[in-house]
């Protein structure tokens, strides 16, 4: 069924000439341009248009560019009205109003509709974490596990990260879902606790990188459940847009002087990449799955695989490849001299992280 047409009136100014005759039960007063009066739908795919008082200094300008004019004002104005402070920020206008074009587009309008909902999922506490192992490739230890985030969509689903991830960091919550995370996973270390209790590795978004108190945050969540530092891996994607590559570095500096690692996540993916290398200390590299998936019948994938090792080797951190999906792969990244390893051929994603023997 077809939505109902909400009509929008919009009313002469005094003195412009009549009006219609009388607003429909559900019409909203608006003033047109050149003191004419017409009677527009909100949902621009059904406008109406009645008879028009033309009594303007610009008689010559039709109807029809008249409506399509005001359209394209009742909607800034509506929209504009209706979005919160939050979302005044960035691109705005001489007069310092945010641009309505972005706003009024499918995508901004997506873009609320997704802040929404991700807001209703922070909540009603619906981020779920899976748990990945990665495996040494010298002697099949686990190293450690990265903690994988889902969304429950309430129908008994899970989305996977990169169906909502995007949308967080384009709304703004993207913060707000990296202390979630960040908070279940140190719970969930205080709980095991013991000598042999696993390590955990969180991935990060560019943006918290850069928050001022999120060093502060983790160092009080680990306080709080009684975690060793140690026991905490934080993984920057190399992918992800670091704003201010100085406070990047401070966070880096600051997560080993409390004791917890720093590795690179998704490594090669994106031009920065040797930048990030030799701006921000680490203790691990995680090799993008771009080199790994084709890696044994891949002469340019060995290449950089090789390369990538001897580098980070050099520099006194470990290697990590990501997406190993066969044996194949393992026996070369073991020649090639990867550390570790982290797939389904090494260990599937499992939705409660192991109990140490």
């Amino acid at each position: 069924m077809d939505q109902p047409t909400q009509e929008l009136h919009l009313a002469a100014p005094s003195g412009a000439g009549p009006a219609l005759a009388g607003p429909r039960p559900n019409a909203v007063p608006w003033t047109a341009p050149a003191g004419r009066t017409v009677l527009l739908a909100a949902r621009p795919s059904a406008v109406k248009a009645t008879t028009a008082q033309v009594s303007g200094p610009h008689p010559s300008n039709s109807l029809a560019e008249m409506v399509t004019s005001t359209i394209a004002s009742v909607k800034a104005h509506l929209l504009l009205a209706s979005i919160p402070p939050q979302h005044g920020r960035g691109h705005r206008s001489r007069a310092g109003r945010p641009h309505a074009a972005g706003l009024c587009s499918a995508a901004g309008l997506q873009r609320r509709a997704w802040r929404a909902r991700l807001a209703r999922a922070l909540a009603e506490n619906r981020f779920i974490l899976h748990y990945q192992p990665i495996i040494s490739l010298r002697d099949g230890s686990t190293s450690h596990h990265e903690a994988l985030v889902r969304l429950a969509d309430g129908r008994g689903g899970l989305l996977p990260p990169a169906s909502f991830l995007p949308a967080a960091e384009r709304c703004g919550l993207i913060r707000d879902i990296d202390r979630v995370v960040l908070a279940k996973v140190a719970a969930l270390m205080g709980e095991q606790g013991g000598e042999r209790a696993l390590s955990v590795a969180v991935n990060l978004s560019g943006l918290s990188v850069t928050d001022p108190g999120l060093l502060a945050y983790i160092e009080r969540q680990l306080a709080l459940h009684d975690v060793d530092p140690a026991r905490l891996v934080i993984e920057l994607t190399e992918t992800a847009s670091i704003s201010d590559m100085s406070r990047a570095r401070a966070f880096c500096s600051g997560l080993q002087a409390l004791g917890a690692a720093v590795a690179l996540d998704d490594f090669g993916t994106g031009f920065g990449s040797f930048h990030y290398l030799k701006r921000l200390p680490f203790r691990y590299l995680k090799i993008d799955g771009e080199f790994i998936r084709s890696l044994p019948v891949s002469p340019s994938d060995q290449l950089v695989v090789q390369a990538l090792v001897g580098v980070v080797r050099g520099m006194g951190a470990s290697t990590i490849a990501e997406f190993v999906s066969d044996q194949p792969t393992i026996g070369l990244l073991r020649a090639y001299g990867v550390d570790y390893a982290q797939g389904f051929a090494v260990g599937a994603p499992r939705a409660a992280l192991p109990i140490p023997a």
